[in-house]
């Protein structure tokens, strides 16, 4: 099963008290024991990197411990780099569905979804997915709602 993983699943299953980690953590822990296929975008990556840095916790997650967290979690996972033609089919998916503004960043992911033909992407947060079209909304899926 190939797997891509949305950026809040990642964050769920590293900060162990992340309300979603119970059910976040299980997906990783099966990428890392190899029982699944993980991917991931690139965008993703410099997109935990972000939140990681700037969660709003006691004690800060620093530069050099994120960066570390990211290579010790995701070192099993592919990595799916979009070309310039991923991101015009992106831009034209976005203006095909009339939506403006940030969701461009959510699309990116599920262009990378599509580019590695995955059979779920797998995300927190649906509703960001769903409304990209009937070919990501069908790849789309909660963790608490799959057994790993």
């Amino acid at each position: 099963m190939k797997i891509l993983f949305d950026t809040s699943v990642l964050v769920a299953a590293i900060v162990a008290d992340h309300p979603s980690y119970p059910e976040a953590l299980p997906w990783l822990q099966r990428v890392q024991a190899e029982a699944i296929e993980g991917f991931v975008s690139t965008h993703t990556l410099a997109e935990l990197y972000a939140i990681l840095t700037r969660l709003p916790r006691s004690p800060r997650i620093n530069p050099a411990l994120a960066q570390r967290l990211l290579e010790e979690n995701l070192n099993k996972f592919y990595k799916v780099v979009l070309t310039p033609e991923d991101y015009q089919a992106t831009i034209a998916r976005m203006v095909s569905l009339n939506l403006p503004g940030g969701g461009i960043y959510d699309a990116l992911i599920a262009q990378s979804a599509i580019k590695a033909n995955v059979d779920i992407l797998l995300t927190l947060n649906a509703n960001d997915f769903t409304r990209l079209g009937e070919d990501v909304a069908q790849l789309v899926q909660l963790p608490m709602k799959l057994q790993p």
